[in-house]
């Protein structure tokens, strides 16, 4: 069986990690768009914060993954910097409740059970995987919307305009029932993520050392393409003059020769013309 040199770079998009970091990436948006008020962000910073720390989750999942094709030991990496960036946003929204004088739901409580008992549909790709999978993100996440509210409300994002150089933003408030529960939900999906990553971490490791990297496979190839080589010999190929062994036709800069399948052990060659004379 031949060695597979590179390998599948595109399986990732099938996981229920990834559809839900996705997920917690979009709710983010949404809960600063409708939670963090001046008070909480005064310029707005919290809001970057927490949108870069959940896009940081989705693209170092991505280019992860993708670069697994040729380098476990950065798709090692990068899941590693996935894991610390969403404990930065994990703290946010804590730091988020705490700051209203609120614990979190504890983990046995009938509200985060709930939670914890949503189980995401198994993905059902056609040939047009981004659209598929656009497609499966929407109804994965939509079976979160009690705990998040309606994303279809009149959007709360901030309004903005520029006078003598400053900003001037304003935001709609929500109820902090709603973002209460939004925060604890939040924090449960991230608890997932992080625990579906430690999991895809163990997993990644364990096949690094059984199977090695891409330079163990380009070794591995190689020495396969060598042995191939060895066994492809033609039928009228002479004994080789030094070891006695199976010669076959090699390509040098000054034509074609016996050269023996035993090399680099064994050097002996033969000339094709003076044997075939």
């Amino acid at each position: 069986m031949a060695t597979q040199l590179f390998k599948n770079s595109t399986g990732y998009k099938r996981l229920d990690v990834y559809i839900l970091m996705n997920i917690v990436q979009l709710e983010t948006l949404v809960f600063c768009r409708r939670f963090l008020t001046l008070a909480d962000a005064p310029c707005g910073r919290q809001f970057d914060q927490m949108a870069q720390a959940a896009r940081s989750g989705v693209k170092n999942l991505t280019e992860g993954s993708e670069r697994q094709a040729t380098s476990m030991q950065m798709t090692l990496k990068l899941i590693d910097v996935v894991k610390a960036s969403l404990c930065e946003l994990r703290d946010d929204y804590l730091t988020w409740l705490l700051d209203k004088n609120l614990p979190p739901w504890p983990q046995r409580s009938a509200e985060a059970q709930a939670v914890y008992a949503v189980r995401f549909d198994a993905a059902d790709y056609g040939d047009d995987i981004n659209y598929d999978l656009s497609r499966h993100i929407i109804t994965q996440r939509a079976k979160f919307e009690k705990w998040f509210g309606s994303n279809r409300e009149p959007s709360t994002a901030i309004d903005c305009h520029r006078e003598s150089g400053a900003i001037d933003c304003n935001r709609k408030q929500s109820t902090t029932e709603s973002g209460i529960v939004f925060a604890n939900a939040m924090l449960i999906l991230i608890g997932r993520a992080l625990h579906m990553l430690d999991k895809l971490l163990q997993q990644h490791g364990d096949e690094f050392v059984k199977e090695g990297g891409f330079s163990e496979r380009m070794t591995a190839a190689r020495v396969e393409e060598k042995r191939n080589q060895r066994q492809t010999v033609n039928e009228d190929a002479p004994p080789c003059p030094v070891c006695g062994g199976v010669m076959r036709v090699r390509h040098g800069k000054t034509g074609d020769f016996w050269g023996c399948t035993n090399y680099p052990a064994c050097k002996g060659t033969r000339n094709i013309a003076e044997e075939r004379k």
